[in-house]
């Protein structure tokens, strides 16, 4: 029993160091990207949200970037499009200027 336990909180340690260092380099690294075109981002993003093909016949390659800050910054249960959008401006505004 006690060898179980102790596997367990090993793996429970090394998960939560893991996730803790992917949010560091989504913070340090993956979301810092984003500052070159912080308006044209966020409106992929609402493109994304709120279009079934937001894409069409036009490139792929934006709308592709916006969607990983989507993965990056997710959208809460109970927050509606323009709200999320709102928290997303201010998450990058932020970022982008170092504070």
């Amino acid at each position: 029993m006690k060898r179980i336990l102790l596997v367990f909180a090993a793996t429970t340690a090394v998960l939560l160091l893991v996730f803790s260092a992917a949010e560091q380099y989504a913070e340090r690294s993956a979301i810092p990207r984003y500052c070159a075109d912080k308006t044209g981002v966020i409106e992929r993003v609402g493109i994304i949200l709120t279009t079934g093909e937001p894409v069409g016949q036009a490139s792929k390659r934006p709308f592709i970037v916006a969607a990983k800050l989507i993965f990056l910054i997710p959208q809460r249960d109970d927050e509606d499009v323009a709200a999320y959008l709102e928290r997303l401006r201010l998450h990058l505004f932020q970022t982008c200027r170092g504070g």
